[in-house]
């Protein structure tokens, strides 16, 4: 099946997962960073027994980062986007405590992420890997791009 998408809009029937949207016309010139499965242990769920306990929830985030501001001349730290900030930003949401749902968790990262003044665009989702024996798992996913200056 063809997609009836516009030109200029990305064609994700082929990679649903969204792994990259480098092809994106406002993305070409970046970067993408990217946190794999980071598996963190939180209270999550809107059900009585989901707010006794922790779950166990697996974290993805994609940062599309501009190449002219993110490519190394000296092959330092400090001339890129530390993988540090998108664990270390995680960590600071999961402290502030109990979340009902994993959109509003989704949102709260995705916002934390591009309010970083380097990142363009960032894609977020969270996965809940127990929560049904039939599946793998259940999960949101949300992307965010900042408007061009």
């Amino acid at each position: 099946m063809r997609s009836s998408l516009p030109d200029s809009t990305p064609d994700f029937t082929e990679d649903p997962d969204m792994h990259s949207l480098l092809h994106h016309p406002t993305l070409m010139d970046c970067r993408r960073l990217f946190l794999r499965n980071y598996e963190v242990m939180i209270n999550i769920g809107v059900h009585d027994f989901e707010k006794k306990g922790e779950q166990r929830v697996l974290i993805n985030v994609d940062l599309y980062v501009p190449l002219a501001i993110s490519t190394p001349r000296d092959d330092q730290l400090r001339e890129v986007l530390d993988y540090d900030f998108i664990r270390s930003t995680i960590a600071q949401r999961m402290a502030k405590g109990h979340v009902h749902l994993q959109e509003t968790l989704c949102d709260d990262v995705l916002a934390l992420m591009l309010a970083h003044p380097n990142v363009r665009a960032a894609r977020v989702s969270t996965e809940k890997p127990d929560v049904y024996p039939d599946c793998e798992a259940v999960g949101v996913e949300v992307f965010g791009l900042k408007e061009a200056a």
